[in-house]
Formats: structure tokens, C-alpha cells, sequence
């Protein structure tokens, strides 16, 4: 099926072996981490997941402000973003125009029986409005990360492709260039015009099918350029490396953190809202956003509880928090533009 990607071949694991983070047959995360999962919780797990979704996404679709592309473009000191929900993010920085993880399509799971849909409508069509792309960056290779509908628009717009290790063969059986893709190991650092892209460590894990669990890689990203540094952290759980990249690379001005879709059974591949706040604090960041909500229900939460939790764990640490609506275009120094816009949707 061609949403799996690329196959993993001989000469590939020969490549993948390079790897400090590979232990002969598959990527390990930094610390030992596993899912709480076992065969007798599964039937009671997707009962919940396919019947019980009272809250767990809005009761209408969820608005996106229109693309200013003029606004979008105009000169600035500062690296301007958009968060298109869950962990789409379009950002222009130094000149040039980045698009982090673009799943803009409209169901995260195409291989399953039954569609996870997302909350907005017509998300796809954002990307024919979308100037140029200088750069698509792929933080890992889940469904809800990479959209392969997604990649067929952004094809021929799109310049540069800079990926997490193992997932450019996904995109050279999707179409695209060898030499369009630059691979990143943990803590890679690519001078990028003017714009200095570390690729970070997190603590998940990765796959599209059943017979490549963990064979790419998964993380986060840094941008640094003479006026700012900025953070995402990509999916993952809390662990140590949080206070590694803060020591190596921070202070951080602005800290986009995952929040959402946790659970109990899988809570070492993905923070509680708390976590992430404290993340972002042991990665010496000034200012935080949330990302990978308000756009899939792929857990058991209500849709607003990620942000409602976040928020709230920003005030009582009082760290600086932000949370732009979908298509709201903002910045590190914003201030708490939109707040609560969540709070007038059902």
C-alpha cells in the first residue's frame, strides 16, 4: 500500500547502523521506554476510542482564519508563525518559508476501517494559497505527521525537504528528489541560510506499518538566527533530554510544546499538560504555545482538556504562555492573543 512509504532495505540499515541512536535492528530513545499496553486492555481501549466520544471533538467544525499572505510575507525581525491545529505549523523566518509536519489532510488514520476525522474542514485547500516552500520538515513519520495527500500538493511548491533520519525513503517512494532531502541525526546542526537547524532529541517512537516500529528516527527541532531562539519539541514523553537541550541550545525565547492525546497506557510516548509546561521550563524557555491538539481525537480526553490543563500548569509555574487560534499569525513576542477562543466552541 503506498501510505506505508519506502521499505526498509539491507543498504538501509547499513546507513541506519551510523547511528549512535540504533541498536542493530531498530531507533531507541534515550531512556528506556516502553507502553503500558497489554492484549486484554485493547478490546476495552478501542470500545472507548469508537463509542464513548462525548467531548472528545467539537460538536462543529472548528474555523480557521483565512491565509493573509501579504501579512504573512511582510519584513520582520522576528520568525512569524501559523498553527493549523494539531502540529501544523507554517513559519517564516530569515526570508525563508517552513512548514513543520503538514498534516493538513482531513482523516489521521487512511489505513484504518474507520476514519479519524479532523476538526476543521478544507484544510487540505490551505496549501494551494501557501507561497513557495522553501522547506518541509518532517519530525517523524506517524499518519498524523506526515499526510501523503498533503505531500502530493506541496510537491510542486516545495524546495527542500529536511526530514528526521529514515524518513526520506518514505518520501523518494512518494515522489520526491534524493537530493531534495537532507537526513538529521540527534542533535544535527544544518546552517540553513543564515538560520541555524538543530535536529533535537524526544522520547517516542515511529512507524506506518507493521514491520517498521522504530526503523526512523523522531524529534524535535531548533532555529536559531541572530535575533531569536526557538523551540519545538516534537512528540514525546517527559525525560532528561528536556534539561540536556536547554543546556546545549537555550535560552529558548519561545518553546512550542506537545500536549495531547495522552493516556495512561501510553503516557512514556506522550506528555501529560503538566509535563509539558515543566518541559519547556527545564529547556530554559521564556514562552510557551501548545501544539498536537485541536485537531484529531487519537486519545480518550476531551478535545479541550490538553489546553484547559496547559494553561492552567503555565499559570501556576508562571511561565509566559501564548495560544494563537488556528490560522492566527504570531510570533515570540506576542502576548496572549485569542485567549480562551477554545472556551466559545462546544
Amino acid at each position: 500500500m503506498k501510505q506505508f512509504g519506502g521499505k526498509v532495505t539491507k543498504a538501509l540499515k547499513e546507513r541506519y547502523a551510523k547511528s549512535q541512536n540504533w541498536d542493530g535492528s531498530k531507533f531507541v530513545n534515550l531512556e528506556v521506554t516502553t507502553m503500558n499496553l497489554s492484549f486484554q486492555n485493547i478490546p476495552k481501549l478501542l470500545y472507548k476510542q469508537l463509542c464513548q466520544r462525548e467531548g472528545r471533538e467539537p460538536k462543529s467544525p472548528l474555523p480557521v482564519l483565512p491565509f493573509d499572505k501579504e501579512a504573512f510575507l511582510a519584513p520582520s525581525e522576528k520568525a512569524k508563525f501559523i498553527w493549523y491545529g494539531h502540529s501544523a505549523l507554517l513559519v517564516r523566518i530569515h526570508n525563508k518559508t517552513l512548514l513543520i509536519d503538514p498534516m493538513l489532510g482531513p482523516n489521521a488514520s487512511p489505513i484504518a476501517p474507520f476514519a479519524t476525522k479532523r476538526f476543521s474542514e478544507n484544510t487540505l485547500d490551505l496549501i494551494d494559497q501557501f507561497p513557495s516552500i522553501d522547506a518541509v520538515l518532517f519530525s517523524h513519520d506517524h499518519y498524523d505527521h506526515i499526510d501523503l495527500d498533503s505531500l502530493k500538493r506541496l510537491l510542486p511548491k516545495t524546495t527542500q525537504y529536511l526530514v528526521a533520519l529514515g524518513v526520506g525513503r518514505h518520501l523518494i517512494h512518494w515522489g520526491v528528489k534524493p537530493e531534495q532531502i537532507t537526513e538529521f541525526d540527534w542533535w544535527d546542526l544544518l546552517d540553513y541560510e543564515g538560520i541555524r537547524i538543530t535536529f533535537t532529541p524526544s522520547r517516542h517512537f515511529s512507524g506506518r506499518g507493521l514491520s517498521d516500529r522504530a526503523k526512523s528516527l523522531w524529534g524535535g527541532w531548533v532555529f536559531k538566527t541572530e535575533s531569536e531562539n526557538l523551540y519545538i519539541s516534537g512528540d514525546g514523553g517527559y525525560g532528561q533530554h528536556f534539561k540536556e537541550i536547554g543546556e546545549r541550545l537555550g535560552p529558548f525565547d519561545l518553546g512550542i510544546m506537545e500536549c495531547g492525546q495522552y493516556n495512561e497506557h501510553w503516557h512514556q510516548i506522550h506528555m501529560y499538560p503538566e509535563e509539558s509546561v515543566q518541559a519547556a521550563i527545564d529547556a530554559k524557555v521564556s514562552k510557551i504555545m501548545a501544539e498536537h491538539w485541536a485537531g484529531f481525537s487519537l486519545s480518550l480526553h476531551t478535545w479541550k482538556e490538553p489546553i484547559q490543563r496547559f494553561t492552567a500548569a503555565a499559570k501556576q509555574s508562571g511561565i509566559a504562555e501564548i495560544q494563537p487560534a488556528p490560522g492566527q499569525i504570531f510570533s515570540s513576542d506576542s502576548t496572549q492573543n485569542c485567549p480562551g477562543w477554545w472556551e466559545d466552541h462546544i
